[in-house]
């Protein structure tokens, strides 16, 4: 003879005194993406106006704004293009070494979180 599973308790939502259904409404608070800077790299091979070049062409920057990373990038060993959602920041590291490896340029560029 089958066995009899037994049904689930159901708990109904608490009533008040009138006897309506009372609803907590639970918030819930959704976190902004991470975000990526995207950096590239010194060397001493790369033309300096290829730089410029990329940064207009794939960061959208005008040609001052290009010089002005471009002159951090060349000073310091590192410069920030932009920063972008995790997607949009690869992205833009594979079309610079895309266009980089093209040229026959050892340009690097990466990505790194936000802290």
């Amino acid at each position: 003879m089958p066995t009899k599973k037994p049904k689930p308790q159901v708990q109904l939502p608490d009533r008040d005194d009138g006897g309506s259904v009372v609803l907590e409404r639970l918030t819930q608070r959704t976190k902004p993406p991470q975000m990526f800077q995207v950096l590239m790299l010194n060397d001493d091979f790369t033309p300096m106006e290829f730089v410029v070049m990329v940064l207009q062409e794939f960061f959208s920057k005008d040609r001052e704004s290009a010089t002005q990373i471009m002159l951090q990038i060349h000073l310091d060993g590192k410069g920030v293009c932009g920063v972008y959602s995790k997607d949009v920041a690869a992205t833009k590291v594979d079309q610079v070494l895309d266009a980089a490896r093209k040229a026959g340029h050892p340009l690097q560029c990466v990505a790194e979180p936000i802290e």
